[in-house]
């Protein structure tokens, strides 16, 4: 192995623009699938403080969830951008397009429930939404390498 090939495959510190897009990315992600996480495990004792305390507290979560789905959006083209295509395999390509329906499906599903009439619906749609997200974090790492 040569020199040069040996210190390329070293470990290095990101440059300052990799952080910040990383970083945001991060965030964004643990505030939109952490914070349903920690909904669905707050959900029996929210419901035992009044009947219109489950929706008021969904409301909430949903002015700070939103935003950072969208900026899971923005920094995920963003780290798309930042790559070298020509160095991705075909299981990556695959991976990326599997992980971008699983973001589909978690802003969708997770809408759908913000409009369902039904508690089955909502459970259906909040399944989904979650579901769709946890694919689409761990398919994140996966496509990091």
């Amino acid at each position: 192995m040569s020199l040069s090939l040996a210190l390329a495959n070293q470990p290095h510190l990101a440059d300052a623009l990799a952080i910040t897009r990383l970083t945001l990315h991060v965030l964004a992600a643990t505030v939109w699938v952490g914070g349903q996480l920690v909904l669905a495990g707050l959900l029996s004792t929210v419901r035992g403080l009044g009947a219109d305390a489950p929706r008021r507290v969904a409301v909430a979560f949903g002015r700070l969830s939103w935003p950072a789905y969208w900026v899971l959006v923005a920094t995920g083209v963003w780290n798309y951008l930042a790559i070298d295509h020509g160095a991705a395999t075909t299981a990556w390509n695959v991976a990326f397009v599997v992980k971008m329906a699983c973001v589909a499906l978690a802003g969708i599903g997770s809408y759908l429930h913000t409009k369902a009439s039904t508690p089955r619906a909502r459970g259906l749609y909040a399944g989904l939404g979650t579901l769709g997200s946890i694919l689409a974090l761990v398919l994140g790492v996966a496509l990091a390498g």
